[in-house]
């Protein structure tokens, strides 16, 4: 039986154990600070892109992998004769995809999944596959099958601070301004591939993350129980637990997992952003 890889951009924001449990190869993005360019999760820390802008009020630049890498990539982790299903953000956020498919030409063992997501909405797509692979499932098999999943991931977190967004080209100034005017905490989802505003809160952050989860379980009465992704981006851990222990008290999935934004999405999002992922049946 040919050996089957999971693979994906480093978007995805998988826990280092499942990575590490599921065999996941991970090529990671570029992040900017200034002129001096790190690799996603190798040299760069979300930390570091807050205490830059903190200090320069100048946001950081992430950059799509290229087609060369992307079969530098491949060719290192098929030359044992395994196939490999690579994941990547939504080919409407990031060229990543368009340059996966093309590098993927030139092998016939490399299939490449759109998410149409972002963050652990796409990392639930890989944590299936990896399920996938581990029960005997092909390679194109498993790429067909989660292609069909993209629309069942429920996607959406909160932001505090519409500051990244903005600067990054993202939501509009009006809108930005009219948040910070009014404390409006804004909820963002993705669907069909795209980012847009799906709800708005007001309060401090903490209410408004209580009040969200709250609502987010309320409609979950269709989800698939195996698993639920609780992702932030630089939260308290009082805050992050708040949740995680809302949706225990709901009884609704069997894994919860907690997971940290990487850079790549921190860079866009900011500080203080909180997301509920998981997938409907």
């Amino acid at each position: 039986m040919q050996k089957v890889i999971i693979a994906s951009d480093s978007t995805t924001d998988i826990t280092p154990e499942l990575i590490e449990r599921y065999g996941i190869r991970v090529l990671p993005l570029g992040v900017s600070l200034g002129d001096k360019l790190y690799t996603d999760g190798v040299d760069i820390h979300p930390h570091m892109i807050y205490a830059h802008y903190e200090q320069t009020k100048e946001l950081p630049k992430t950059s799509a992998i290229n087609s060369v890498q992307c079969a530098e990539f491949f060719k290192e982790h098929t030359a044992d004769g395994s196939a490999m299903v690579f994941f990547t953000i939504s080919s409407e956020m990031s060229c990543t995809y368009a340059n996966a498919r093309s590098a993927a030409e030139e092998f016939d063992n490399v299939y490449v999944v759109d998410t149409r997501s972002l963050s652990t909405g796409g990392g639930l797509l890989v944590l299936a596959a990896a399920d996938m692979a581990e029960s005997g499932m092909g390679a194109e098999e498993i790429a067909k099958e989660c292609a069909k999943l993209t629309d069942k991931v429920i996607a959406s977190f909160v932001v505090d601070d519409l500051t990244f967004l903005h600067k990054g080209g993202r939501c509009s100034a009006l809108a930005a301004i009219g948040a910070h005017i009014a404390h409006i905490k804004p909820c963002i989802g993705v669907s069909g591939g795209k980012m847009s505003v799906v709800k708005k809160y007001r309060g401090s952050f903490g209410a408004v993350l209580k009040k969200y989860t709250a609502e987010l379980l309320e409609e979950a009465e269709n989800a698939w129980p195996g698993r639920v992704l609780v992702t932030h981006a630089g939260c308290d851990e009082e805050l992050v637990q708040q949740c995680v222990n809302q949706v225990k008290d709901a009884k609704i999935f069997k894994d919860i997992i907690i997971a940290r934004a990487g850079c790549t999405i921190s860079s866009h999002c900011g500080r203080n952003t909180l997301g509920i992922l998981f997938m409907k049946r």
